[in-house]
């Protein structure tokens, strides 16, 4: 059996590669990466390809701030420039398996030769998130730049011509369903957790009581729930700790905004990042939308647990008060008495603790979400590997 992949970026698919490479069954791996960027991925260079001349472009062009209204045009010519290299490149394989949004002509091509196709999308249906996103904006005063329209349409066209969609979670799946696509069609093999390079390497400090938040400081993301619900928290050392780049609609929703005992550190390396789950106490994703937070699988890793929206992916990993707790999302009063309940019984957060590291070692981090995947592979094809 021979899988080739395509990734416009990076996201998952190197977790993935280096699975498929495990398994003897990777072909080759495309990304608009740069090389440099790839050269510790630990795959072999001869079986990755990389078309990175506009993405480049597009990352230096987005450096003027432009809107991504401004940059649609030129998005649109490196999802479709990078495709299109794929297809003249494209080796034989019995499987294709692309990341949404840019695998439409090479798809098509695997197809005309008698392969497979398999559109990846990390998250929800691209309208469930087109739809949403306005609606979150229009609560904060902000308003939304929208999508492209062709982006939808190319992204549907994807859906209908793949023979399969796999997809990481329940709660991407529920989108999916909702926009008319047969479940028949679609396969969730939820991510797994890099436990390489997550593990408890401190404790928590008894004295104080210290919540994380690591992802995009954004709407999205349900920040303005947590930081109401922290606000309202009363606890003598309490402290919330956000890692991540701050979107620009964030920091004008920010200015103003009382943030005591609250610290924004921007994108950490995951050295220091697992020094800072390993001492939270929880971390909260409240998530309005996330295919599958990976940050979640990591955090529980250390020994951390999480407070996890239902639309986060987290449905995988959290049974409800045993890792942690799910909540409804743009819930301030869920987050609230969840955070209560842990700062004020110590008891309840070693026992979850302990759960979430039993939990996460229990799902065999990538090594079980590569053997799953291969299982739909080996279906697709009628191979075996």
């Amino acid at each position: 059996m021979k899988i080739v992949q395509s990734v416009s970026g990076k996201f998952h698919h190197f977790h993935l590669a280096r699975q498929l490479y495990r398994h003897s069954v990777l072909e080759s791996i495309f990304s608009s990466y740069p090389v440099q960027k790839l050269r510790e991925e630990g795959i072999p260079m001869d079986k990755i390809q990389t078309f990175p001349w506009v993405n480049l472009i597009e990352r230096g062009v987005q450096r003027f701030g432009l809107t991504a209204r401004q940059t649609w045009g030129l998005s649109r010519w490196h999802r479709e420039s990078f495709d299109a290299y794929v297809a003249r490149n494209l080796p034989e394989c019995d499987v294709f398996l692309a990341h949404s949004g840019s695998g439409l002509f090479a798809g098509k091509l695997s197809q005309k030769r008698g392969g497979r196709y398999i559109c990846d999308r990390g998250a929800s249906h691209i309208r469930f998130w087109s739809e949403m996103l306005p609606e979150e904006f229009a609560r904060w005063d902000e308003v939304f730049p929208g999508v492209d329209p062709q982006d939808i349409a190319r992204e549907e066209a994807e859906y209908a011509q793949a023979d399969v969609i796999t997809l990481p979670s329940r709660f991407a799946l529920r989108t999916f369903t909702e926009q008319g696509v047969s479940p028949e069609k679609i396969r969730v093999v939820p991510y797994g957790a890099n436990l390489s390079s997550f593990e408890p390497v401190s404790q928590p400090d008894p004295e104080t009581f210290e919540v994380l938040f690591v992802g995009a400081v954004s709407f999205l993301k349900g920040i303005p729930y947590l930081l109401n619900a922290f606000q309202k928290l009363q606890h003598p050392k309490k402290r919330l700790t956000l890692v991540g780049a701050v979107l620009p609609e964030m920091a004008r929703y920010l200015q103003g905004k009382s943030l005591a005992n609250v610290e924004l550190t921007g994108p950490l390396p995951n050295s220091r990042l697992k020094e800072i789950m390993s001492r939270s106490h929880v971390m909260v994703f409240p998530s309005l939308n996330d295919g599958f937070g990976m940050v979640m699988g990591e955090a529980m890793a250390c020994g951390c647990p999480v407070i996890a929206s239902t639309n986060s992916g987290g449905e995988h990993l959290i049974d409800d008060g045993c890792e942690g707790f799910l909540i409804p999302i743009r819930d301030s009063a869920a987050i609230l008495k969840h955070l209560e309940q842990l700062a004020q019984d110590p008891p309840l957060r070693d026992r979850l603790s302990r759960a979430s590291l039993a939990r996460v070692a229990s799902l065999g981090g990538w090594n079980d979400y590569g053997d799953k995947m291969v299982s739909v592979l080996q279906e697709l094809s009628g191979h075996t590997a």
